[in-house]
């Protein structure tokens, strides 16, 4: 195996990526036709990369109006260190308040390292409910998915 194929990773082999990293880079399209990228928290929610952002973001009021999202999770430094899954498709607004809280939630959680919401205490569930209500959750829907491990080339 050589080129694309032998550097491409396996269905396992990047549900360990996205569980090892925190954030990924979304792309969403501007009025004018230019790329919006942004840094984000996420968890894999059915499969799929879910976040969760304000609902008057100016990456959502690009997705209300064009749905196409792009997404890119990396690590590594040196060259034959780097690994990464990027991901075209369309994204799903979700704005019902028990997934807005469930994946809010979830993403609040992975990002300090705890287990589950109770181990943020009352303080911490509080501040998830008063952020649900002026945020939306998204699920990118892949269309096309492509994935390096450089670390195979050695």
């Amino acid at each position: 195996m050589s080129g694309r194929d032998g550097v491409r990773m396996d269905d396992q082999e990047v549900a360990d990526l996205l569980q090892d990293n925190l954030k990924v880079q979304v792309a969403s399209i501007g009025r004018d036709g230019a790329p919006h990228l942004s840094t984000l928290f996420y968890v894999v929610r059915d499969g799929c990369i879910a976040f969760w952002t304000y609902a008057a973001s100016q990456k959502i009021r690009n997705l209300e109006r064009d749905p196409r999202v792009s997404a890119l999770v990396e690590d590594g430094t040196d060259y034959f260190e780097l690994r990464g899954v990027s991901i075209t498709g369309k994204a799903e607004i979700l704005r019902d308040h028990d997934s807005i809280f469930e994946i809010g939630s979830a993403v609040a959680v992975r990002m300090v390292g705890a287990t589950t919401l109770d181990d943020l205490g009352e303080l911490g569930r509080s501040m998830v409910e008063k952020q649900a209500t002026k945020r939306v959750a998204v699920v990118i829907r892949p269309d096309h998915v492509a994935t390096w491990d450089h670390r195979k080339m050695a």
